[in-house]
């Protein structure tokens, strides 16, 4: 068969036009089928560099089908699954490479390049990863551009997995080793992302410790506020109780209160000094020494109950 591509195509930029002139030249030297044909192939080749991929198909498979030649039916279903890709129905696109493949050819060696990117576009990363690996490995000239352009593809499928690190070593690969590679600019911004977002993911966890931090203040400023009312309440039963539990102490206050003006009524009558006579000094009064006694008690007993509720609940008596 006169004259072969062996160009490695991506679809994009000087390269995907040089292999469409190629292939046309190509056709025209085999002389095949008539010039309305060649004419219906060119204008699908010429829509396909202008990235028009629809109307590349609609030129491209009607071709594919009259085709008797296995050779030149390789060929064009190349270019249209390519047109698959970039027009992005990736389901039937794998399925024409994989047909293509099976083929065999001048193409079949570069299948798991596109393959591999099929996969990225379908969120198949792993099995993409494992097509664009073994197609590098495969490659003997380490500065093959091709091989920049599957160790990209391998770092975006890292990327989208999340797996930050891996991809950027990736990308940093492509970008020490192959300065010319047509994947420098986009693996350099790739690199520079990746940096970003490890910068905002650490501010974003200080953020969120800094907030568990001022939760956990208030929290604790609520239990000690929570605590003191209920020793405040605590305070308030117990003196309540011991009010009750002396029910006397009323009765003779009020009957204290009462004999300095009894005194005072019966004074002129008994001849006896009245408790006015003394100013600052109280008269006597039986039990009184009793009564102090007990209300003594009862502050004594209310200073070691408020102690006891302070070590319970592990407030210090400045805190209140």
């Amino acid at each position: 068969m006169p004259g072969k591509i062996s160009t490695f195509t991506v679809p994009s930029g000087s390269v995907r036009r040089v292999s469409i002139v190629f292939f046309c030249i190509f056709l025209l030297a085999a002389g095949r089928g008539h010039a309305q044909t060649e004419t219906v192939l060119q204008r699908g080749l010429r829509l396909y560099g202008e990235g028009r991929y629809q109307e590349a198909l609609q030129n491209l498979r009607p071709y594919y089908e009259e085709q008797k030649d296995p050779a030149v039916q390789a060929e064009v279903l190349y270019w249209i699954s390519l047109a698959e890709l970039g027009a992005a129905d990736y389901e039937r696109a794998f399925q024409d490479m994989e047909a293509l493949e099976k083929r065999g050819g001048t193409r079949a060696a570069e299948i798991p390049y596109h393959k591999g990117r099929v996969c990225y576009y379908l969120g198949r990363y792993d099995e993409g990863i494992s097509l664009l690996s073994a197609f590098a490995e495969n490659l003997s000239d380490s500065g093959d551009p091709r091989k920049s352009a599957a160790l990209y593809w391998i770092g975006e499928s890292l990327y989208s997995m999340g797996q930050m690190e891996k991809a950027k070593d990736i990308f940093s690969t492509i970008t020490e080793n192959y300065p010319s590679s047509a994947k420098f600019e986009a693996a350099s911004y790739r690199i520079a992302l990746i940096n970003q977002k490890k910068i905002e993911t650490e501010l974003l966890a200080l953020l969120k410790w800094s907030h568990e931090e001022s939760l956990k203040t208030i929290e604790e400023y609520q239990r000690r506020e929570r605590a003191y009312d209920q020793a405040i309440i605590a305070y308030q039963k117990r003196i309540a109780e011991m009010l009750r539990e002396s029910p006397s102490s009323g009765a003779e206050d009020a009957r204290y209160r009462q004999q300095p003006s009894q005194a005072q009524d019966r004074g002129p009558e008994t001849g006896t000094v009245p408790s006015t006579s003394l100013p600052g000094v109280s008269p006597p009064s039986p039990g009184g020494g009793d009564r102090n006694t007990r209300l003594d008690n009862i502050k004594s007993q209310a200073l070691e109950l408020q102690n006891q509720l302070e070590k319970s609940l592990g407030i210090d008596s400045g805190d209140l």
